[in-house]
């Protein structure tokens, strides 16, 4: 597992990457992981899909885990709509493309020759029932699985239990001396604890 922070800070840790948007003005550093939000739900008025790609035009394709196509938050088949173009887009730039898993997901219409990571996106309730037949499904294809928004070591572990190989979440964001230590024993801990599937 690893999790990606939008906090690039000083610390390194082997399971530690970072999530970047189009909105955000940090550097990363030369030899880290990372993967691509497209920040259409945080600023839904700021995006489109020619300056997505004008963002990951600028961004190294080598060390880059994934780029997510548009979604709409709880909108499974209107993610659909939106993504399907874009999947491809993001692939031509030379990047793993990410399909986001939405509240509704039906696995018969999720496009899955056209994306190469499946985002586990939607509500929390969302996330550990359909998202785990949705994990289970990408992983019987041979695809990767990411969660969003993972920010307590219960969560952590939950989202490792149903199979997710990385998962993001802001819990650097706040307090981040303090929150980065204890992000890190979260990690260490995934090899040496059993891990509880949540309800």
């Amino acid at each position: 597992m690893i999790y990606l922070s939008g906090h690039i800070g000083a610390m390194r840790h082997p399971r530690l990457g970072f999530i970047v948007t189009p909105d955000m003005g940090n550097l990363m550093p030369h030899v880290v992981l990372f993967a691509v939000d497209n920040a259409r739900y945080s600023n839904p008025q700021g995006y489109s899909d020619e300056r997505y790609l004008a963002y990951l035009g600028k961004l190294p394709r080598d060390r880059c885990l994934f780029a997510t196509a548009p979604d709409v938050v709880g909108d499974h088949k209107t993610t659909v709509v939106l993504a399907l173009p874009m999947l491809r887009r993001i692939r031509y730039e030379g990047f793993k493309s990410a399909f986001c898993a939405q509240d509704g997901w039906d696995e018969k219409t999720t496009p899955w020759d056209e994306f190469d990571v499946l985002f586990i996106g939607g509500t929390t309730e969302f996330k550990f029932r359909g998202g785990r037949e949705a994990v289970q499904a990408a992983r019987q294809r041979g695809k990767r699985t990411h969660m969003g928004r993972v920010n307590s070591k219960e969560r952590l572990k939950a989202a490792a239990a149903i199979g997710c190989d990385t998962a993001d979440g802001t819990f650097l964001k706040f307090g981040p001396d303090i929150n980065t230590r204890r992000l890190f024993k979260w990690l260490d801990s995934l090899d040496n604890e059993p891990m509880m599937m949540e309800a």
